[in-house]
């Protein structure tokens, strides 16, 4: 975690965000297939012979997929946003500005820096706001991953719709202090590369 440079001006420099990886083991043919059978209920691709119970079983099945992965960002971001509320008390500037964890819950959901929306991009992450947005609803619900037999189809069907609402609850919960990337940047890193910058500047400190 960056030490706090109290002589700095605004924008100041958050702890990063680093993201881990989901060990889901779930084949992307098997996705594409849960996918493609969705769009066959919904009448949006044509249907094969596919019994319809089975596709419905497939949706289900991908819809699982997508609220765990959601639980497992949401899970780095809630750490991320403890280790910038750890950040701020050590700020003397900062201690009467209002800033709660909802603050940076909407900094990357909402007004990340364009260095981080750049970086998602390349990711392939276009629409940001909902992803991070549901990956917080989502966490506020559940401490682990909930057992597939313990959602109701409802519930998975329509689980988007469940973690916005979520999202907006945990916003109203606690009257906090809008910011933004003119306010504070961050950086975001995948938790391999992150691991593999750290060792090539401890290797360069020890070239020293």
């Amino acid at each position: 975690m960056p030490t706090p440079d109290n002589t700095r001006t605004p924008p100041w420099e958050l702890p990063p965000l680093i993201l881990h990886p989901f060990n889901e083991q779930v084949p992307a043919s098997a996705l594409l297939e849960n996918s493609k059978a969705a769009l066959m209920l919904c009448g949006l691709m044509p249907r094969d012979e596919t019994e319809p119970e089975e596709l419905r079983r497939r949706q289900q099945a991908g819809r699982y997929s997508e609220v765990r992965m959601l639980f497992f960002l949401g899970k780095d971001v809630f750490r991320w946003i403890e280790q910038c509320m750890e950040w701020v008390e050590r700020v003397s500037e900062l201690e009467n500005g209002q800033l709660e964890p909802q603050s940076f819950a909407r900094l990357v959901a909402e007004t990340p820096p364009r260095g981080v929306c750049e970086k998602l991009l390349r990711w392939g992450v276009v629409d940001h706001c909902s992803i991070f947005s549901r990956a917080i609803g989502i966490n506020t619900l559940f401490e682990q991953p909930p057992p597939f037999e313990t959602l109701s189809e409802k519930f998975l069907n329509n689980y988007h719709r469940y973690a916005d609402a979520l999202y907006r609850v945990y916003l109203e919960c606690q009257p906090h202090s809008r910011v933004g990337a003119d306010q504070f940047t961050f950086e975001l890193y995948a938790s391999g590369e992150y691991t593999r910058k750290l060792e090539l500047e401890w290797q360069e400190d020890d070239d020293l």
